[in-house]
């Protein structure tokens, strides 16, 4: 059946229509997705991750992007269940340290996110840099998932805000995943991450392997590359972490979510590593008790 006969009978079905192309492109994507998989089959089995992933990452004109790619220990249905909710991303925002707020809302007829950024751990919501995401899911079929949040404006200058997940069922009750972030920056935000990346971010690497040293070391990416890679990362391990803690009673899902992020994050401790165990999780308790007091 060629397309012109598909889309005639889509025709015919009317208001039916919509889904019917919603599902054709939705399979294109996945065909797409299962090829990037193939292509990827000797990385994600052989790697430095400890996991079945793979970094990548580019900065072009004024846009960093990061792309995570995964197998997830997960049904595909878990996790396009979980994913497909608003509620759901706010329970994967909150995990890394440097989110301070996360509240589902509509926003024009439409779900929207609120989140608050920072770094200080005692830092007070109001003070903290707003970021307003727009979230769209784009397809959810028994083959392919995809959702997506956009934010205009963020600190420092930082614009465009992209996070894109897409996911279609392997055998054996997994799941492959690509994670997608980035975000644009003015001369303003050059400034701001070039200051940050002289002073306290000097040590900072991220995952791409660029060479190595005399002792036989290897030597990672740094720079703004190296920014975009520590973030991907952090969101990806954030969603393998809400994941897993959907399989805990309901009342413990919090706790199991918190430790497992942070110690998930230290398994990279070359890369990840901003505060102790015990801080993080003190912190990340009172940020999610105070959010649902916000929120109430």
């Amino acid at each position: 059946m060629n397309n012109s006969t598909i889309l005639g009978r889509l025709v015919k079905l009317g208001g039916a229509s919509l889904l019917c192309l919603c599902a054709l492109g939705a399979m294109a994507d996945a065909g797409t997705l299962r090829a990037r998989h193939a292509e990827l089959r000797d990385q994600l089995r052989s790697n430095n991750y400890q996991r079945a992933m793979y970094i990548d990452s580019s900065e072009a004109g004024e846009t960093l992007k990061g792309d995570v790619y995964a197998v997830l220990d997960h049904p595909f249905q878990t996790v396009s269940n979980a994913l497909k909710e608003p509620s759901g991303w706010c329970d994967v925002l909150i995990l890394p340290f440097n989110t301070k707020y996360c509240r589902p809302v509509e926003a024009g007829n439409a779900p929207a996110l609120h989140v608050r950024i920072g770094r200080k751990y005692d830092q007070p919501v109001e003070n903290a840099y707003k970021l307003d995401f727009a979230w769209r899911p784009v397809a959810s079929t028994p083959e392919y998932f995809e959702s997506r949040l956009n934010a205009g404006n963020g600190p420092l200058g930082t614009k465009d805000y992209r996070i894109a997940v897409s996911a279609i069922p392997l055998d054996g009750g997994r799941t492959f995943m690509h994670l997608s972030y980035s975000y644009g920056y003015g001369m303003a935000g050059r400034m701001a991450m070039q200051a940050y990346l002289s002073t306290r971010g000097s040590d900072k690497v991220g995952f791409t392997i660029t060479g190595k040293d005399g002792n036989g070391d290897p030597i990672y990416i740094g720079g703004m590359r190296g920014a975009i890679e520590r973030n991907a990362m952090r969101y990806y391990l954030a969603i393998d972490a809400y994941l897993a803690s959907l399989r805990a009673p309901a009342d413990q899902q919090l706790e199991k979510r918190i430790l497992t992020w942070f110690d998930a994050t230290e398994r990279y401790s070359r890369q990840l590593h901003e505060m102790d165990r015990a801080t993080y999780v003190a912190m990340k308790r009172g940020e999610y008790e105070r959010q649902q007091a916000l929120i109430q």
